[in-house]
């Protein structure tokens, strides 16, 4: 782990300067303050702002910036304005991957960073990332991947250097909470927010509520089924997901996975 890390640290040097495209997430965290450490003032922190994100992951991003001095800009992305986009295609990801890293690629340009990087990892190869290729095709670098660094490591080390993101939980944009198919709507965006919001206040850190209709399929982690099926917490979720919209709720029994929307 130890190399990986030395790996990472040359690769970075050898960037001269870098843009890193930054949501706030365990993998970019670490990415970000690794960068900075290496390359200091010419590191530049680009977050995306848009209705696919909850807002907590832009504050939590710009309170990392701040807290360790990074350079960031916000900038504003409309998903819902992609061609395409909002008929939720199989290529949804490809679509606004590709704008958004057009967008950090400016906002590089504008700074002068040689590079910009995303924060991917080794973990990243075993699902459907239509994402990655889009950067890919941008000539956005991986350097975590690039260093063969799992997640498992990311974390790791990211508790070594004191980061708070280290056991933060997995995220994936809110568009990924959609079947294939299924038209995305500011309102859909927004009662899937309300709902994982509501569980996590209520200590449900891993999990994610996909939507299937007018149906809000939970998937937890297992030693939370017990929790959430008792009293009063089964009657608040219901309850709260009904005034979100939601006419159904169920808990699926597999539990919280990534890709699950994937798999059919």
């Amino acid at each position: 782990m130890e190399q990986k890390l030395e790996h990472l640290k040359c690769r970075l040097a050898e960037c001269g300067s870098l843009a890193v495209a930054f949501s706030g997430g365990v993998d970019s965290a670490f990415l970000l303050k690794t960068a900075h450490d290496v390359l200091g003032s010419r590191v530049l922190a680009v977050t995306i702002r848009a209705c696919v994100f909850p807002q907590r992951e832009t504050e939590e991003a710009a309170a990392f910036c701040q807290a360790y001095g990074i350079p960031q800009r916000i900038c504003t992305v409309d998903p819902l304005q992609i061609q395409g986009f909002a008929r939720n295609p199989k290529n949804r990801c490809y679509l606004c991957k590709r704008q958004m890293m057009q967008t950090v690629l400016a906002a590089a340009k504008e700074r002068q960073a040689a590079f910009v990087a995303e924060g991917s990892n080794m973990d990243d190869e075993g699902d459907d990332r239509p994402g990655r290729q889009a950067a890919a095709e941008l000539g956005v670098i991986s350097p975590l991947r690039e260093a063969g660094l799992w997640k498992a490591e990311i974390r790791e080390l990211s508790r070594q250097m004191g980061l708070a993101a280290w056991d933060k939980p997995a995220y994936a944009c809110l568009a990924s909470r959609f079947v294939y198919g299924e038209c995305i709507t500011p309102q859909k965006l927004a009662m899937v927010d309300q709902a994982e919001q509501l569980l996590l206040d209520m200590g449900f850190r891993q999990m994610r509520v996909r939507m299937h209709g007018n149906l809000a399929r939970i998937e937890a982690l297992p030693q939370d089924f017990d929790r959430m099926m008792s009293e009063p917490v089964r009657a608040r979720i219901l309850e709260r997901f009904r005034e979100y919209g939601f006419t159904y709720v169920a808990i699926d029994m597999q539990g919280y996975r990534t890709g699950s929307m994937n798999e059919g």
